[in-house]
C-alpha cells in the first residue's frame, strides 16, 4: 500500500488483528525483513511496517537526514494513518529511530522491542573513522591503473572487513555517516517503558556487548540472547523471536 508522507510516496504493509505493533527495519533493508515473524504474530496482533525513506519502495529523502528526521517522518506517518501503536519494534537502524523517538516522547507506545539495535557510539565512531579513512585512501589509489579496473571489488571487500554498510548506502552516504556518528546512550537512559532486547549471540554488526550496555541503561528492560544467530536473528530464528515477543507483550 502507498501513502504520501512529507511529500514522499511511502510503501507500507498492514496485516493481522489486535493491538498494533509498528516494526521499523534496519539500514539497507525493507519492510519484508519482518515477514516471517509477522506471520507468527498476525493472529493476535496487527503488524504495521513500512519502507523508511531511501529504502525499499519509499522515495529518497530530499536532503541529508539524521535520526531525528526519521523520527519525525515516522510520527507523521502514524498521524496520517491515525494510529498510536501499542508496541514499537526496531531492528538495527530501526532500533536507533525507536530509541530516540521514545526517549523524546515523540513516540508513546506502551512497550518497545529492540532487536540487535544500533546506537552505541564507542564502537560505531571507530568504524566511522575507518570508513572515512578508507573512503579517502581507496578513492585515490584505486584510480591508478590497473587498480582502476578492480575499484568496486576492492572497496567492497574493504568495507566488508570493517562491517560497514557505507558502500551500499549510495545516495544516502552522507546520511549514513551522520547517523552512525550519533551517540544514543543518553537517550536510552531516559526510556521508562518496558523494553525487550533480543540479540543473536553471534551478531557481528551490533555485538552482544551492545545489547548488554542497553540492558544496563534502559530501566525495566530485559535481554534475551538467541544462540547461534547473527544480526538478522528475526529471520534466522523467527519462531523463537516471535515467541519471545508474545511472552513479553502478554
Amino acid at each position: 500500500m502507498k501513502v504520501i508522507v512529507n511529500n514522499l510516496a511511502t510503501e507500507y504493509k498492514k496485516t493481522g488483528r489486535g493491538p498494533v505493533i509498528l516494526m521499523l527495519h534496519g539500514w539497507c533493508d525493507n519492510l519484508h525483513t519482518f515477514d516471517k515473524i509477522a506471520e507468527d504474530l498476525k493472529s493476535e496482533y496487527t503488524i504495521l511496517s513500512l519502507d523508511m525513506p531511501g529504502f525499499g519502495q519509499t522515495e529518497m529523502p530530499p536532503k541529508t537526514w539524521e535520526v531525528s528526521d526519521y523520527v519525525d517522518f515516522i510520527s507523521n506517518f502514524l498521524n496520517k494513518l491515525e494510529i498510536n501503536p501499542y508496541c514499537i519494534l526496531g531492528h538495527s537502524f530501526g532500533g536507533r529511530v525507536t530509541i530516540k523517538g521514545v526517549s523524546t516522547r515523540v513516540f508513546k507506545p506502551k512497550k518497545i522491542i529492540l532487536i540487535g539495535s544500533a546506537g552505541i557510539s564507542k564502537r560505531v565512531t571507530l568504524r566511522n573513522i575507518a570508513v572515512l579513512i578508507l573512503t579517502k585512501i581507496f578513492g585515490i589509489i584505486t584510480l591508478i591503473p590497473p587498480l582502476l579496473f578492480y575499484r568496486h571489488k576492492i572497496r567492497k571487500k574493504a568495507y566488508k572487513i570493517i562491517g560497514s554498510d557505507y558502500l551500499e548506502s549510495n545516495a544516502l552516504k552522507d546520511t549514513y555517516i551522520k547517523i552512525i556518528s550519533e551517540d544514543l546512550k543518553s537517550y536510552a537512559k531516559s526510556i521508562n517503558v518496558p523494553t525487550q532486547l533480543i540479540w543473536g549471540s553471534n551478531d557481528t554488526e551490533t555485538p552482544l556487548e551492545d545489547g548488554k550496555i542497553y540492558n544496563s541503561l534502559i530501566n525495566n528492560s530485559k535481554l534475551r540472547v538467541i544462540k547461534n544467530s547473527g544480526h538478522l536473528v528475526h529471520q534466522q530464528e523467527p519462531h523463537e523471536v516471535s515467541q519471545t515477543i508474545k511472552e513479553f507483550l502478554k
